[in-house]
Parts: C-alpha cells; structure tokens; sequence
C-alpha cells in the first residue's frame, strides 16, 4: 500500500455540501402532523402570520463496510440545523420589505471514506466541518421589477447556484446535489459553508432564468472551527463570480436544464508546473427531465438526470466529472411519497496530478504501480426514499465505489458500502 499524503484534506467542509431538500422545512401552512414537534399549540402558525418562520432539522447517515475498501467497520455522523426566516412585509407592514433569513449548523461525527475507504467523494455528504458554524445570514427581495430578485449576505453559494434537487435522492457527495468538481477547484462553497456576497436573478419569462452572483474566496475559515461563529472576511484570496443560465419546462413531461460558468480570480498554485495561476475557471450542464408518468396517476414517474463538468486544468485536482441516473416517484401505490434512484458518476482526475504522484513516488516499482491506476474514480448508487411520516425520512442506500484510490495514488480494493440516511424536521 503507497502512503497517502494528501489523505486528509478530501472531506473538508469546502467539498462536503448538504443536500438542497433540507435546506428549508417545506409547507407555509403547518398541520399538526407536518413537523415532529407540531404547531405548539397553534403558535407556529400565529408566528408565520406576523412574519416569523423557525426551522429545524436533523440528518443522520450511518454506513459500514460490506466488502473491500481499506478496513471493515462503520461510521455515524449528524447534522442538526437550526434557522429562521423573518417576512420584513408582514414584520414592518411594507411593501416588498424582503425576507432575512438566519441559519446554524452543527455537524459531529465520524467520516467513512476517511476512515474505511480511502476514496475522494464522500459516502456521508453531510461529513465535513464537524463542529457549530453560523451557515446563513441574509437579506433577499425584488428590486426595480418583480422578475428581477436580489440577496446578499453570508451564505453558501451553492444554495442557489450548480445544484439538482432530483440528486436529494441520494447520500453520496458526489450526487448530493452539487458536482464535487465545482468546490474541489475552485473558491465554490457548498452548505453549511458561508461567504459574503450578493446575487442577482431575473427571470426573463416562464421558462428561462438566469443569475449571477460574486462571493468572496476564504479558503482558511472554510476549515478552521476558530472562525466558524465571526462570519469573518480575514484570509481573503479573491473573489468567485458564477453565471448560470436556467431552462424550466413544465408540462406533461417537465424537466430542467442548466449551463453555467464561473470564474475565481484568487492566485492558485499550479499543478502542471511550479508557480502560481492568475485565476481559475469552469463550467458545467445540469438536466433534469420527466420521461414517464402513469396515464392515470401523474404522481408515479420517472426522471432521468445528467451532469458534465470541466475544470481548470492547471490548479484543479478534478478534471472532469460526468454523471447520469434515474429516479422513479411512487413505486408502490401504498408508498405515494417514495422514491427509487439509481445513479453512476465518474470523477476524473487531472493529467498532472497523476504526473506528480508518479514523480513523488520513492521507487521504480511505486511508480509504475500509481502509473498503472485508473484515471478516476467512479461511483455506483442505490437508494429508496421512504416517506415514513411528513416529518421523517429513512434512505436506505447502498453504494459501489470502483478505483477509490485514483485521486490519492494508491491501490485500493473496491469498496461495497451500505447505509441508511434519516432526516427529522422539528
């Protein structure tokens, strides 16, 4: 077995985002069985009425080696999030008063690719930052038109940019629900980790959008605990700009497409060669598309997904990352809430950084071991969401991961991992 260097900084909370469909409890008006804890007495709802929503909620994933990978064993971690929203309209009796939006997370626990598979993209996505961060502070409202919307504050930029809602089907950070490629190249954060910065959404008609944004780049405060209550802007490196171009079809077969393109101006050491890069770039395509339905149940269908990345080749560690998969809604008349998804993705490593291992290699035969690795590591997902309760999910998933040593120039047996992820809104 080759030494792993580079080991430890694979799960960071840079790369380990949240899945976007906990991102908010869903459902304005609050029946007493929507949420684990109710509508305390009709006080939730009075609350909404004067402008004041809280939110809470809990995820768990627990997962444990069936075969291969480094070790046999299992892992738990858990995130708990608390927020609230607060309706400046309603609050201050205006027009248009906009929306402030609070939110902090707490993330503990152990990491299973860390510890039992020695592999890139995180079977936990919730995995990464394990300690109390103030995730969200924000002001949002339309300006100058009612197609035109703009926020600004501390937030992670991949709450409204580069993610697929059809990916919250799944537990693997490479699905869930950003491409790891965005934030394992550049400036791009992904929940729970926040940056200053403001955006901007018009929606030009009913099917096309676009939006862009800019977000300071803070590489040091997305992993030291030291700094996760200050939303400090010390360490500041540059600044991500990201443009994105969104089609939304709906009708008897919807679907959603997006083209984006980002740019990171911070100085970057390069990976092709000594010195340091003036900025970084990518892109990416997203789709989201309907392909079925039952002729007499619209509920129960079927959606296909597809992504394609491509990063900069001189600083990023990914080159491109490709994915495609399925999820069918309702499988089971008696389960109207449940979902199968299946999905594979391939994470491609750069050219170079397979140059550099084999340079850093102590022999001959290190080396021709690491030069003989495939070029990337690829992921197979198996998942049923179980709408257990309106407030509880249970994902039972199982996932293949081939290569998982690529990124780290090692030769590691593949790994067959299963688990099951719970999510609770209080």
């Amino acid at each position: 077995m080759l030494i792993k260097s580079s080991r430890r900084i694979k799960t960071s909370g840079l790369v380990a985002g949240l899945s976007l469909g906990s991102l908010v409890v869903p459902g304005l008006a609050l029946a007493d069985d929507s949420l684990m804890t109710g509508n305390w007495g009709g006080e939730r709802t009075r609350l909404e009425n004067e402008g004041v929503k809280i939110t809470s909620d809990y995820v768990s994933e627990t997962f444990g080696t069936v075969h291969g990978g480094e070790s046999h064993g299992a892992r738990y971690a858990q995130q708990l999030r608390i927020g609230a929203r607060f309706d400046l309209s309603k609050i201050l009796g205006v027009d248009n008063g906009g929306l402030v939006q609070i939110m902090v997370t707490d993330r503990r626990g152990n990491s299973a690719s860390n510890d039992l598979v020695g592999n890139r993209l995180p079977v936990q996505e919730i995995y990464g930052g394990q300690y109390t961060r103030i995730s969200e502070f924000s002001y949002e409202r339309t300006i100058f038109t009612p197609n035109l919307d703009m926020k600004v504050g501390f937030m992670p930029m991949g709450n409204d940019f580069g993610g697929m809602s059809i990916l919250t089907n799944f537990v693997n950070a490479g699905f869930c629900a950003h491409p790891l490629s965005m934030s394992g190249g550049s400036g791009w954060t992904n929940a729970p980790t926040g940056h200053w910065g403001g955006m901007l959404k018009y929606k030009i008609n009913d099917e096309w959008a676009i939006q862009t944004a800019a977000f300071e780049v803070n590489p040091i405060t997305n992993s030291e605990s030291k700094y996760a209550l200050r939303m400090s802007p010390d360490h500041y490196t540059g600044t991500i700009m990201p443009i994105e171009l969104i089609y939304t079809h709906a009708g008897e077969y919807d679907g959603q497409y997006k083209f984006g393109w980002y740019y990171d101006t911070s100085d970057t050491a390069r990976i092709d060669h000594n010195g340091t890069a003036a900025g970084r770039s990518g892109s990416y395509v997203l789709a989201d598309q309907s392909v079925w339905h039952s002729a007499t149940d619209p509920k129960r269908n079927l959606h296909v997904f597809g992504q394609a990345t491509q990063t900069d080749v001189a600083t990023s560690p990914f080159h491109h990352w490709y994915s495609a998969g399925v999820v069918l809604h309702k499988p089971f008349d008696s389960r109207p809430d449940d979902a199968i998804g299946l999905a594979y993705g391939r994470a491609v490593l750069n050219p170079h950084t397979r140059d550099n291992q084999i340079a850093a290699a102590s022999t001959a035969a290190a080396a021709d071991e690491i030069s003989n690795l495939d070029s990337g590591e690829q992921l197979i997902e198996l998942s049923y969401t179980a709408q257990v309760t309106k407030w509880l999910t249970v994902r039972p998933d199982v996932q293949y991961i081939k290569e998982p040593g690529a990124f780290y120039g090692t030769n590691t047996q593949n790994a067959l991992m299963a688990g099951v992820q719970i999510k609770a809104a209080f």
